[in-house]
C-alpha cells in the first residue's frame, strides 16, 4: 500500500525561495508551510449535503429537472403531477450522493492510514514516535531500514561508511534498482548523537517546492560556513531506506509540497466523448423542445381564438385570460409533458451500466496475476466506453513493457559464438524451460540460478581457452559493481546497473569470480586461484563515450587496459589487425540485435610502463585543471583506447513481461498506435523496440532523430516525411475543427510502414510551438514511435499534444510517478500495479499487474462496454422519442390543451419500471461476438474509433425512426378505433380506451425493437423482457380494477377500461398491426445494408454463425521470427559518475574475510546472491521474477582504506 494520496494541493501564494531553520519550529512557524499532512477527500459531515447537491446541480439534466419539478407545482401549467418528476430526480440523487460518500469515505480512509504511520521525530532532545500528520518543516526525524521516506528530506547522517545511504525509488521512477545518497561531511559528523543532532541549528536556503525529480538547489549555512546542496543529498518522500541501518534527515518540504506530489500532475474530470457528444445533443434536444412546444402553443393560440370561444358559454375564461395567455400557459404546460424526449432515467441507467461493465473489469480472472496476487481493477466507473475508442497507446518501458531483468544469454568469443543448442544433425533446437542446463557445480562461488544451456563454453573454460579466459576476466574487473561477503563463500553483488550485474554474474559462474574491490585493486577468483589485480585508473561511462575501461596491473606486473562499450565506439578503435575476426563477430553481433539481445562489444590492449607513467602524468595534470577540464580528460581517453584487440561480444536479454510482443502485434492489428515515451537511453529504448515487436525489421525504414539544434531537428522531420511521402511539400494543411476553433490534422497514408526514434534533446525542439505540427504530422505518419530521455513533463505534453490535434482518444500506460502527469494528460490512464510501486496506480483509471491485459481491456471489456452504451443510447433515444412524439401527434386532436394521451401512471412507470430491466439487461449482457472472436479478429475494433456506432448522424436516424414510429403508435390505433364499438354494442372509442391502447402497441413496439437490437440472448435478458411485458399487464389490470379507484378515485380514474378494452379481437389485431408497421423498415433496411454493403462486424457475426457447429479457435500465439539485423544492438544502462566514486578513496579498509579457494569438484556450496529489488535480478532467480522481496537484508559497504594519489 502506498502512503501517499492521489491529488496535489497548490499554494495560495506563490513562493520564491525556501528558508528554514533545523530544530526551530518558532522560526519556521511565520512563513506558514504545509505541514506533511495529506488531504485528498472532499467531504466532512457537515459539508457532504450541501456540497454534493450543489456539484449534482451544476450538471445541465439535473437542473432542467428541478426547473420542471417548480413547474409542475404551479396549478395553471401542470398536467401532470409532481410525483411524476419527484420520485425519478429524488433516485437519482440518493444514487449518486450514496456513490460519492462511499468514494469519499474510502479516501477518509487512505488519508487516516497515511497520516497517521509513525517516524521518530527529535522533540526537545529526544526522539519520540509521532504521526506523520504532526511532522514539520525544519524537523530532524530518524529512518530505518526498510521505512518510507516520511517526506523531502537533506539526508544528515547514516550508520554506513562516509554517510552513503541506498534507497529505492520503485514510487518514483517503476525501477528498484538503488540508488546512492551521501550527506556532507559537516553533518555526518553528527552521526546517532541525540545531543548533537538536537545542536544542530543549521539554516537551510533552498529551492520552492516543485516537481522537478532529478535535480535540487540550495545551500546550508552551519557554523560560519556555507555548503552547496543538491539531488544527491536529498532524499525524497515515496522512496524507500535500504540496506542501511538508520539515517538522520532534516525535513525541506511536507505533505503536498513535496516532490512527489507535486509531480502528481493536475487533476482533471475525465469524461468520455459519448459524454461530451451527449452534452451537445441534449443542448439540441432541448433546442427541439421549445420548437415543439413554440408549435403547439401557437397552435393554442389560433385554436382558442377560433374554436375556443364557443366553448366561453358553459366554460367561461378567467379575468384576464385571453388567447395569448392561454397559449403562454400552454407552452409550459407542453414543457412538462414533452419532458420525457430527456428522461432522469437515462443518467441513471448510464451509471448502473458503467458500473456493471467496471465490475466485469474487476472480476476478470483472466486478467488476475496470480504471482503477487493482483486482479484488474476499474479504479473509476464512468470511462468504459472509452475504451473501445483507444487509437493511440502512450507506454513507459521500463516496468511496463519490460521487468528490467538482465540475463546474460549468448557471447561470441574470437569469432565463435556461444549460447545456442544444437542437436546431433546440427539443428538450432528452441530453448524452453525443459532444456538441459549446464551445471555449474564444478563451482562452488557459482550463483545457483544463474541459467546458461550451451555445454561448449564450460568446455572451452575447462581447457583454458586463452581468449575464453581474457573475456571472462574483462567482464570480472572492468565494472564498478560492489561485492559483499557476510560468510564465507555467500556473495552479494550490488550493481548500479542491472546489464552490469548480469555481466559480473555470468563471469563468476564460468569461474572468474568477482570477489572484493578497494579503490586502488580489485580481487577475483581465477580457476579457484585468489588474483589482486591492482586498479589504476577507470576511464568511466558516459553517454557520450558509449564505452567504459580500467587499467589494471595484473600480480604478474603486467599492464593492461579492459573495455566494453558500444560496437560501433570500439570497432573505430581496433588494431588493423583485427579486421577479419570484426566482421565475423559483426554477422554473430547483427545476428544478436535481431533477436532483441543487448550487445556490447569487448576488447583489450597491453600497456607499456613508461608510455602509461607518462600518461598518467598529463591526466592529472588534465584532471586537476579549472577550465575545459572534461574535453582534457576526453583526448587523454581517446589517446589511450585506441589500437584495442577485438575479444569478442556479449549479449544480455532484457526480459520482457510475458506475452508484450503478442499484445503489440494484436494492437497493431486494431489499428491502435503505439508510443514509447522513456527515460532511458535511445539505444536501449530502440533494442527494447525491436525485442517487444514495435519496430520491426520488415519496416521500411526507422527514422531516428537526433538533432541538438531547431534547424536540424526541422529539417530531420521534413527528411523523414519525403521518405514516407515523396513529392509531397511540407506545408501542412489541416482539415476540420475541434472545440474552440483547433484545427485536427487528418490522418495521412503512406506506402509502406515506417518508425520513429527520437530523442529528449530534439524532442524538446520537436515540442516547440513553432515545430510542434511538423513533429506530429511525421511521428503519426510512422506505425510506432519511440521518445528516449523524455522527462515526466514532456511525456505529458506528447499526449496533450495527440489530444490537442488530431482528436482521437489516447491511453497512458506506466508504472511509476515519472508516468503520473502522462496518466493523468491522457483520456484513459492505466497504472502497472505490482512490485513497481503505487504512484501510478493511484492515479490511474485502470489497474493490472501485466502489460498483456492491455489487449484483453481494451479488445474485450472496452469493445464490449463501447458496443453496449451504444446500443443503449440508440434503444433509449428511439423508445423516449417514440413515446414523446405521440403527445405531439395528439396535440392537434385535443385542441393543444396539453392533455396527455397516456394513463398518469404509465407515464410515471414507462421508463421506471416498464421498459427499464430489458434496456439494462442488453445494456450488461450483450456481445455480438465472443471474447475468443474478439481477439481472432481485431479490426472488429475499428469501428469504434470512429465513432460508427453512435454519432450526430446515427441520432438523427434514430429520430427519424422514432417520428415514423411514432404516427404509427398514433394514426393506426386512431382510425382503428374511430367510431368503432364492441362486439355487444358498447363504445370503446373513448379517451380511455385509446390511452390504453396506444400504450399496449408502444410497449409491443419498442419490446420488439429491444428484441432486433440484441445480439445475445441470455436466460437473464429473457426474463427481463418477458418479465418487463408481464409486469406491465399485472400492473395495468390492478391499477385499473374496482378496489383501486374505489381507494382513491382522482388517482386512479381508467377503472374498468383494461378488462373492457383488451377482451376485443380487434384491439389485438390492431397490437399486431402497428407492431409490424414499426418493425418492417428496420428490417428491410437492415437486410438490404447486410447484403449490400456489409460491415465488419456483419461479415464477422455470419463467421460465428457458421463455426457454430464447432468451437471458437483459439487465439493465435504467433512465435516472433527474427532475421539479421544491420543495426547495432548496443544498450547499456549504466549512469555516469560510478567510477569516481569506486576510485575516490572516501571510503575505509575494513578486515577482509579469510579466503579459499573456490573450485572443487565435490557439491556446491550454497551462495548467497541477494537480489536488492529488480536491478539485482540480472540472473535468473528461484523466486517469481515479479514477486515483490519482503525483507532485504541490511548490508553496507566493504569499509576501504584511503587512497592518497588524486590523479586517479
Amino acid at each position: 500500500m502506498s502512503f501517499f494520496g492521489m491529488d496535489c494541493v497548490k499554494k495560495k501564494e506563490q513562493e520564491l525561495e525556501r528558508k528554514l531553520r533545523a530544530n526551530d519550529r518558532e522560526y519556521n512557524l511565520p512563513f506558514k508551510y504545509a505541514t506533511n499532512a495529506i488531504k485528498t477527500s472532499k467531504y466532512n459531515p457537515f459539508t457532504f449535503l450541501p456540497l454534493n447537491l450543489f456539484e449534482q446541480f451544476q450538471r445541465i439534466a439535473n437542473a432542467y429537472f428541478l426547473f420542471l419539478l417548480v413547474l409542475q407545482v404551479i396549478p395553471q401549467i401542470s398536467s401532470l403531477s409532481w410525483f411524476t418528476t419527484v420520485v425519478p430526480l429524488v433516485l437519482v440523487l440518493t444514487v449518486t450522493a450514496a456513490k460519492d460518500a462511499t468514494d469519499d469515505i474510502n479516501r477518509h480512509r487512505s488519508d487516516n492510514q497515511v497520516n497517521n504511520r509513525k517516524v521518530k521525530v527529535l522533540i526537545d532532545r529526544k526522539l519520540r514516535s509521532e504521526k506523520w500528520l504532526d511532522v514539520q518543516v525544519g524537523d530532524i526525524i530518524k529512518l530505518e531500514n526498510n521505512q518510507f521516506v516520511t517526506a523531502d528530506l537533506m539526508l544528515l547522517s547514516s550508520s554506513e561508511p562516509l554517510n552513503l545511504v541506498y534507497i529505492e525509488t520503485a514510487e518514483l521512477d517503476g525501477e528498484t534498482n538503488l540508488k546512492v545518497r551521501q550527506a556532507l561531511t559537516v553533518t555526518g559528523d553528527l552521526g546517532e548523537d541525540i545531543e548533537k543532532l538536537a545542536d544542530f541549528d543549521g539554516e537551510v536556503r533552498c529551492e520552492p517546492p516543485n516537481n522537478r525529480l532529478d535535480r535540487f538547489t540550495g545551500t546550508l549555512t552551519y557554523a560560519g560556513q556555507k555548503y552547496s546542496l543538491d539531488n544527491e543529498k536529498i532524499l525524497l518522500r515515496g522512496t524507500t531506506l535500504r540496506n542501511t541501518g538508520w539515517c538522520f534527515g532534516l525535513v525541506l518540504f511536507g505533505g503536498p509540497e513535496t516532490k512527489l506530489m507535486q509531480n502528481c500532475g493536475k487533476s482533471t474530470f475525465k469524461r468520455t466523448s459519448i459524454d461530451r457528444l451527449m452534452n451537445v445533443l441534449v443542448l439540441c434536444i432541448f433546442g427541439f423542445l421549445a420548437f415543439m412546444c413554440t408549435i403547439l402553443a401557437i397552435g393554442n393560440y389560433f385554436w382558442e381564438l377560433n374554436e375556443g370561444s364557443q366553448f366561453t358559454v358553459f366554460l367561461p375564461r378567467q379575468d384576464g385570460n385571453n388567447a395569448g395567455f392561454s397559449a403562454f400557459l400552454t407552452f409550459w404546460s407542453y414543457v412538462i409533458i414533452l419532458n420525457t424526449v430527456v428522461p432522469i432515467s437515462l443518467y441513471v441507467s448510464v451509471e448502473i451500466i458503467r458500473l456493471g461493465n467496471s465490475f466485469y473489469i474487476d472480476w476478470d480472472r483472466k486478467m488476475y496475476y496470480s504471482r503477487s496476487n493482483t486482479p484488474a481493477e476499474a479504479r473509476t466507473t464512468t470511462l468504459n466506453e472509452e475504451l473501445g475508442q483507444i487509437k493511440y497507446v502512450f507506454s513507459d518501458k521500463t516496468g511496463t513493457l519490460t521487468q528490467n531483468i538482465m540475463t546474460f544469454n549468448k557471447c561470441s568469443i574470437n569469432g565463435k559464438s556461444y549460447g545456442d543448442v544444437y542437436d546431433y544433425t546440427g539443428q538450432r533446437l528452441e530453448i524452453t524451460e525443459h532444456t538441459e542446463r549446464v551445471d555449474f557445480s564444478f563451482n562452488a562461488l557459482a550463483d545457483p540460478r544463474f541459467r546458461f544451456h550451451d555445454h561448449s563454453l564450460v568446455e572451452a573454460v575447462k581447457l583454458e581457452n586463452p581468449e575464453v579466459h581474457t573475456f571472462f576476466r574483462l567482464l570480472a574487473l572492468c565494472h564498478t559493481v560492489m561485492a559483499e561477503e557476510k560468510k564465507e563463500g555467500e556473495l552479494s553483488y550490488q550493481a548500479q546497473s542491472p546489464d552490469e550485474g548480469a555481466l559480473v554474474t555470468a563471469a563468476r559462474n564460468f569461474g572468474f569470480v568477482f570477489r572484493s574491490r578497494t579503490p586502488d585493486s580489485v580481487s577475483i577468483v581465477e580457476k579457484g586461484q585468489q588474483r589482486s589485480y591492482e586498479l589504476l585508473g577507470i576511464l568511466d561511462f558516459n553517454n557520450v563515450r558509449k564505452r567504459m575501461s580500467v587499467i589494471v596491473r595484473s600480480p604478474e606486473g603486467k599492464l593492461s587496459l579492459y573495455c566494453k562499450g558500444a560496437d560501433t565506439i570500439i570497432y573505430e578503435r581496433l588494431h588493423r589487425s583485427c579486421n577479419k575476426l570484426m566482421d565475423v563477430t559483426t554477422e554473430q553481433l547483427n545476428e544478436f540485435a535481431g533477436e532483441g539481445l543487448r550487445t556490447l562489444v569487448l576488447a583489450y590492449k597491453d600497456l607499456d610502463e613508461g608510455y602509461f607513467n607518462e600518461w598518467k602524468q598529463r591526466h592529472h595534470e588534465a584532471s586537476t585543471m579549472l577550465d575545459d577540464r572534461e574535453s582534457k580528460l576526453d583526448e587523454l581517453y581517446e589517446e589511450i583506447e585506441k589500437d584495442l584487440l577485438l575479444l569478442g561480444a556479449s549479449a544480455i536479454e532484457d526480459k520482457l513481461q510475458d506475452g508484450v510482443p503478442q499484445t503489440i502485434e494484436q494492437l497493431s492489428k486494431a489499428d491502435i498506435k503505439i508510443w514509447v515515451l522513456t527515460g532511458d537511453k535511445q539505444e536501449t529504448a530502440e533494442n527494447i523496440g525491436y525485442s517487444c515487436n514495435l519496430l520491426r525489421e520488415e519496416m521500411n525504414d526507422v527514422f531516428i532523430i537526433s538533432a541538438n539544434s531547431p534547424e536540424d531537428v526541422r529539417q530531420e522531420l521534413r527528411d523523414a516525411r519525403t521518405s514516407m511521402k515523396p513529392g509531397e511539400d511540407s506545408v501542412f494543411f489541416p482539415e476540420g475543427t475541434l472545440g474552440k476553433g483547433v484545427k485536427v490534422m487528418a490522418d495521412e497514408a503512406v506506402n509502406g510502414e515506417y518508425g520513429l526514434v527520437i530523442n529528449g534533446h530534439s524532442l524538446a525542439y520537436a515540442l516547440e510551438r513553432s515545430m510542434e505540427l511538423e513533429f506530429l504530422r511525421t511521428a503519426c505518419m510512422c506505425k510506432a514511435v519511440i521518445c528516449c530521455r523524455v522527462t515526466p513533463l514532456q511525456k505529458a505534453q506528447v499526449v496533450e499534444l495527440v489530444k490537442k490535434y488530431k482528436g482521437a482518444v489516447t491511453l497512458a500506460i506506466g508504472d511509476g510517478a515519472n508516468d503520473v502527469s502522462m496518466i493523468k494528460a491522457a483520456h484513459i490512464g492505466v497504472g502497472i500495479s505490482g512490485q513497481e510501486g503505487m504512484q501510478a496506480v493511484l492515479s490511474s483509471d485502470y489497474s493490472f499487474a501485466q502489460f498483456r491485459f492491455l489487449q484483453r481491456l481494451l479488445l474485450v471489456h472496452g469493445r464490449w462496454s463501447y458496443l453496449r452504451m451504444c446500443k443503449f443510447l440508440r434503444y433509449f433515444f428511439y423508445k423516449n422519442f417514440t413515446f414523446t412524439f405521440v403527445h405531439f401527434w395528439f396535440a392537434f386532436f385535443c385542441g393543444f390543451s396539453a392533455q396527455t394521451v397516456y394513463d398518469e401512471w404509465f407515464i410515471t412507470l414507462y421508463n421506471l419500471v416498464y421498459t427499464a430491466l430489458p434496456v439494462l439487461g442488453m445494456s450488461l449482457f450483450d456481445q455480438d461476438v465472443n471474447d475468443v472472436w474478439s481477439f481472432q479478429q481485431p479490426q472488429l475494433y475499428v469501428p469504434g474509433q470512429l465513432n460508427l456506432y453512435f454519432s450526430k448522424k446515427a441520432f438523427f436516424k434514430c429520430a427519424l425512426h422514432s417520428c415514423y414510429s411514432s404516427m404509427v403508435l398514433f394514426f393506426i390505433p386512431y382510425a382503428a378505433m374511430h367510431d368503432t364499438v364492441r362486439g355487444d354494442g358498447k363504445d370503446v372509442a373513448d379517451y380511455q380506451s385509446f390511452a390504453l391502447l396506444t400504450q399496449t402497441c408502444l410497449l409491443f413496439a419498442v419490446t420488439i425493437q429491444l428484441g432486433l437490437e440484441m445480439s445475445y440472448w441470455t436466460a437473464v435478458n429473457t426474463f427481463f423482457v418477458l418479465g418487463s411485458l408481464v409486469m406491465y399487464f399485472a400492473v395495468t389490470f390492478t391499477m385499473y380494477s374496482n378496489g383501486m379507484f374505489l381507494m382513491s378515485p382522482s388517482a386512479f380514474p381508467f377503472i374498468g377500461t383494461a378488462r373492457n378494452s383488451l377482451n376485443q379481437p380487434n384491439i389485438w389485431l390492431t397490437i399486431l398491426l402497428t407492431s409490424i408497421l414499426c418493425v418492417l423498415p428496420v428490417v428491410t433496411y437492415r437486410f438490404l445494408f447486410i447484403q449490400l454493403c456489409p460491415t465488419i462486424n456483419d461479415k464477422m457475426m455470419f463467421k460465428v454463425r457458421q463455426a457454430k457447429a464447432s468451437p471458437a479457435p483459439p487465439p493465435r500465439r504467433t512465435r516472433i521470427r527474427r532475421t539479421s539485423s544491420r543495426r547495432s544492438g548496443y544498450a547499456f544502462s549504466h549512469a555516469q559518475g560510478y567510477g569516481d566514486l569506486v576510485t575516490s578513496g572516501r571510503f575505509l579498509r575494513r578486515p577482509a574475510l579469510s579466503r579459499s579457494s573456490g573450485l572443487t569438484n565435490a557439491g556446491r556450496t550454497t551462495t548467497g546472491f541477494s537480489p536488492m529489488g529488480r536491478s539485482a535480478g540480472y540472473s535468473p532467480t528461484g523466486r517469481p521474477q515479479n514477486a515483490k522481496v519482503s525483507d532485504v537484508e541490511v548490508t553496507s559497504l566493504q569499509m576501504y582504506r584511503t587512497i592518497t594519489d588524486p590523479s586517479l
